[in-house]
């Protein structure tokens, strides 16, 4: 399964990518202001391009595991990138992809990384649950 992840920021969204296995991850790079009418076009396009078989959006909860505000725009975030996509949309946890990111360097920007740690999270879940 080819899947592509975004951690998603109201300034910076990275972006990551899977092989068609849905073994190797790498990231893609940002999308600035995602959320906005020319994010949404550029993810759009993205998604177009390499052709996922889901699009996994990090969902930001707090250490407790409960949804705050962040965790709201990101829904509202997720439903507006449902309506511009045929492929499914769909919310994993992301807590410490970000923290993860910022240790290990890289030539990626860190945004990138993290949607890059978010999607490998997410493809060794999935393959669990089978």
């Amino acid at each position: 399964m080819k899947a592509l992840a975004l951690d998603y920021g109201r300034a910076r969204t990275g972006v990551a990518v899977s092989d068609p296995t849905g073994t190797v991850v790498r990231p893609l790079g940002v999308v600035d202001r995602a959320g906005s009418e020319r994010g949404l076009d550029r993810i759009a396009e993205i998604v177009g391009e390499e052709k996922p078989d889901v699009v996994v959006v990090g969902l930001p909860l707090t250490l407790r595991g409960v949804e705050g505000s962040q965790a709201e725009e990101t829904r509202r975030f997720a439903s507006l990138l449902t309506e511009r996509i045929s492929v499914p949309v769909d919310l994993f946890d992301e807590r410490f992809t970000t923290r993860l990111a910022e240790q290990q360097p890289g030539a990626a920007p860190p945004d990138a990384r993290a949607a890059a740690h978010l999607l490998a999270t997410y493809l060794a879940w999935s393959r669990s649950e089978q």
